[in-house]
């Protein structure tokens, strides 16, 4: 059982919120045992009220050890205005105490004033763009559904926790299980994290069997913690030889070629974007070393990482 904690600000939006809780209020359901408990937190005391006057019951997060599995902070109105030093400690224990940490809509405004983004791939609902823009810091914003990076989990807020519970269930119960989700809540098609601003799986490989196409999505949301070959397959609903054969076929690489080439793109799109020192930009996309990461580099794209950050202007 996994102990996920909700936040809630007041005027946060409440189709984000639902969107985040049903699908693991969903899972309990569909499941013998307890799947994920769920805790809701505000910080004005016993209820957080919605943009719409609807509201949660909830506990004060004061009140509350920031012992949870995850925590998501979920923001509406203008979380750039939010200056309260007690819930940016507390989020920051959470940290400490290795907490993963999430925001919703907004949310990743709180957590980036938080001190809590620094050197993390991320995404916010697109209203709130802006508010990078003024905040002091060189931010790793992707304009996406959803990101997961290492320990951080980002989306854009609206149906958005939809896609992102899906990554997130597929990942703790296996594709299937986050398939029969998806179907009770006509979730007809379920977006990759990067949809809508880069082609979809089908425009990029063409028609996918089902199993790979799972297996791309499991990939692309787990680029700095990668999976092993078996567990994509396990997750994925199929064998690992069934998981190959397919690969093979539909790709032309093995599975784990490909995933290799997914991290190693998201390692040179960094390199090329931002200011971040190779080591940890190996880190982010799931190398154990910057040298391992340099010797993929340069197989894959015949030059060093360091020879690329030249070309492209002084780290």
């Amino acid at each position: 059982m996994r102990r996920i904690a909700f936040l809630l600000l007041d005027g946060y939006a409440l189709l984000s919120t639902a969107s985040a809780l049903e699908p693991l209020r969903a899972a309990n359901l569909f499941s013998p045992t307890l799947r994920y408990d769920i805790t809701l937190l505000s910080a004005t005391g016993t209820e957080a009220r919605s943009s719409v006057g609807a509201s949660f019951q909830t506990r004060p997060f004061q009140d509350a050890m920031p012992l949870y599995d995850v925590l998501f902070v979920v923001a509406g109105g203008t979380p750039a205005r939010i200056t309260d030093p007690a819930l940016f400690a507390w989020l920051r224990q959470a940290d400490r105490n290795g907490v993963a940490l999430g925001g919703i809509s907004g949310g990743a405004v709180v957590l980036a004033k938080a001190g809590l983004l620094e050197n993390r791939r991320f995404t916010v609902h697109w209203h709130h763009y802006d508010d990078f823009e003024t905040l002091p810091g060189d931010w790793l914003l992707e304009r996406k559904l959803f990101v997961i990076d290492r320990d951080r989990y980002t989306c854009a807020g609206g149906s958005a926790p939809l896609d992102m519970m899906h990554a997130i269930i597929a990942r703790d119960h296996g594709t299937g299980f986050a398939q029969k989700i998806s179907d009770w809540f006509i979730q007809t098609e379920v977006r990759a994290a990067e949809a809508p601003q880069r082609s979809s799986f089908a425009a990029r490989y063409g028609p996918l069997p089902d199993g790979v196409a799972a297996a791309l999505e499991l990939m692309q949301s787990h680029i700095a913690d990668p999976l092993g070959q078996d567990q994509i397959a396990a997750l994925s609903g199929l064998s690992t030889r069934q998981l190959q054969r397919q690969f093979r076929e539909t790709t032309g690489r093995s599975v784990m070629e490909e995933y290799r080439r997914i991290r190693l793109e998201t390692g040179k799109e960094l390199i090329e974007t931002t200011r971040i020192p190779l080591a940890e930009i190996a880190q982010m996309a799931g190398f154990s070393s910057q040298a391992h990461f340099s010797d993929a580099f340069r197989k894959a794209f015949g030059m060093a990482p360091s020879a690329l950050r030249k070309k492209e202007g002084p780290a």
